[in-house]
C-alpha cells in the first residue's frame, strides 16, 4: 500500500502500527471502487445507432424480375445418411442440451461454416429428429458460406414476394428487417395467424432452413422467436381423430401474400400458386408422422363440408397456438443461427421489439412433395417405448385437478 494511503489512514484517528494492539487496518477494496454502476430501465434496452453498418449489402429490396412457375426437382434426404447418434456432429462440440423434450436443441462449439459432410448429414438427422437446433455466435458464417451450406440439403428456394439482399445474385436469400421507422404489424394479424410453416403451397415445400441473425435487440429487447413441434401435435390428437385426419388433405394458398405485395406496389416475382397437400404427412428420415398444417397458408380441408372445414382449422390453430409443450422459444444474439425443419415444425416471430433493428437473412432448400405413409409412427409413442415412459391418457372426461 502506498505510504501516503497510510499517512492519510493514521490523520484520521486509526492508531499507529506500533500501538495497534490487535486493531486490524480496514482493507481498501480494489473491487469496490472500480465496481461499474448498474443503469437499470425497466423495460428499456440501449438502441444502436447503425451508423456504420456492416451488412448495408444484405438490406432488403424487392427486384422487378419475373420468374416461370416452379417445376419439381429431385431430392434425397441427406439426414437419411446421418450417425443416429450424430457422433460427427457432435465431435467437436463443447455441449449439446434440449430446451424441452419435444422440440428445440441447442449445440455450442462448433463452427456452421466449417462443417464436413459427414457432420452435414448429422445435422440434418439431428434436425429431422428434434425440429429445430440453435447454434450461438456464427460469426464465420457469411452470406456465401450460408447459402453453400443450405445448398448441401437440396435446391434453394426462391419466394416470389418477400424481400432479397441488395447485393445482386442472391435472389435465393429471404431478408428479414424491421427497424424504428417500420411500421408496427401487430393490429394486422392475429396471433394464431402469425403461426406458419414457410410457402408450404409450393409444389415441394422447404425442408432444412437456416436463419442468421445480423442484427438484433439486445437481451431482454424482445424479437424472440416460436417454434412448434407438428410431430407433438399430431401426439396429442386423440386415435379416432388422428385416423380421420389421415385421410383428408388441404389446400395451401400463396393468394394472399402476392395481393399484399401489389397492395404495397411491390412485384410478384411468380405467379401464386394453390396446392393440395396431404394434412398428415410422414418424414422420410424419422418415419414418424406430423401433421401438416399452419394457420398461415391453410385456406380449406379438401372434400368436407365448410363448416366442418372451418371447424377443423380452427381447432388446429388452438392446438399449435396455445399448447406451450410443444413450443419453444429463443432469445436471439447477434450472429446466431437456427436451423429448422420446414415439414414438421411451425414457427412465428413475436412483436414488441421496437425500436430496435431486427435484420436476418435465411436460405431454405426445397425437399420432397409431402405424402402420407400409413406404416409411419408416432414419436410419442416410439420414444415412450424406448424411455420405459407410460402411455399418455387422452380420456379428457376423466377427473383431475389442475397441477401448475
Amino acid at each position: 500500500m502506498a505510504p501516503a494511503l497510510l499517512e492519510s489512514i493514521y490523520n484520521v484517528g486509526i492508531p499507529s502500527p506500533s500501538s495497534l494492539h490487535g486493531y486490524k487496518i480496514p482493507q481498501w477494496s480494489e473491487h469496490a471502487e472500480s465496481k461499474k454502476r448498474l443503469d437499470y430501465e425497466p423495460g428499456r434496452t440501449v438502441v444502436d445507432s447503425h451508423e456504420f453498418y456492416e451488412h448495408d449489402d444484405l438490406r432488403p429490396s424487392f427486384p422487378n424480375i419475373h420468374w416461370k412457375p416452379l417445376t419439381e426437382v429431385p431430392y434425397h434426404d441427406k439426414g437419411i445418411r446421418g450417425d443416429p447418434r450424430f457422433r460427427n456432429l457432435l465431435d467437436s462440440a463443447t455441449d449439446v442440451f434440449d430446451y424441452n423434450p419435444k422440440i428445440g436443441t441447442e449445440v455450442r462449439g462448433v463452427n456452421l461454416a466449417k462443417l464436413t459432410d459427414a457432420q452435414k448429414n448429422d445435422l440434418a438427422r439431428l434436425i429431422s429428429v428434434r425440429g429445430v437446433v440453435f447454434f450461438r455466435n456464427q460469426s464465420d458464417l457469411d452470406i456465401d458460406a450460408h447459402r453453400e451450406l443450405g445448398a448441401y440439403f437440396g435446391k434453394l428456394h426462391k419466394h416470389a414476394t418477400t424481400a432479397v439482399p441488395t447485393k445482386p445474385g442472391l435472389e435465393d436469400v429471404h431478408v428479414v428487417f424491421t427497424e424504428g421507422a417500420s411500421k408496427d404489424q401487430r393490429a394486422v394479424f392475429s396471433p394464431t395467424f402469425l403461426w406458419h410453416s414457410d410457402v408450404t403451397y409450393e409444389v415441394q415445400p422447404p425442408s432444412y432452413t437456416a436463419l442468421k441473425l445480423l442484427s438484433g435487440p439486445p437481451r431482454g429487447g424482445g424479437g424472440d422467436t416460436l417454434w412448434a413441434s407438428q410431430y407433438a401435435a399430431y401426439d396429442l390428437l386423440s386415435a379416432p381423430m388422428q385416423k380421420y385426419l389421415e385421410s383428408l388433405s388441404a389446400f395451401h394458398s400463396a393468394q394472399m401474400q402476392a395481393n399484399g405485395s401489389r397492395a404495397l406496389g411491390r412485384p410478384v416475382r411468380r405467379e401464386p400458386v394453390v396446392t393440395k397437400h396431404p394434412l398428415i404427412r410422414t418424414h422420410p428420415v424419422t418415419g414418424w408422422k406430423s401433421l401438416f398444417f399452419n394457420p398461415g397458408f391453410v385456406t380449406a380441408i379438401v372434400g368436407i363440408p365448410k363448416a366442418e372445414s372451418d371447424a377443423i382449422i380452427a381447432y388446429l390453430n388452438e392446438l399449435i397456438s396455445t399448447t406451450q409443450e410443444i413450443h419453444v422459444r429463443f432469445q436471439w444474439q447477434k450472429n446466431d443461427v437456427a436451423f429448422w425443419d420446414n415439414r414438421i415444425c411451425n414457427h412465428s416471430a413475436s412483436y414488441g421489439f421496437a425500436p430496435h433493428r431486427r435484420h436476418a437473412v435465411r436460405v431454405a432448400c426445397h425437399a420432397e412433395r409431402p405424402v402420407f405413409d400409413p406404416a409411419g409412427k408416432s414419436q410419442e409413442e416410439e420414444l415412450n417405448a424406448r424411455y420405459s415412459l407410460p402411455a399418455v391418457d387422452k380420456n379428457g372426461a376423466r377427473q383431475s385437478n389442475y397441477n401448475d
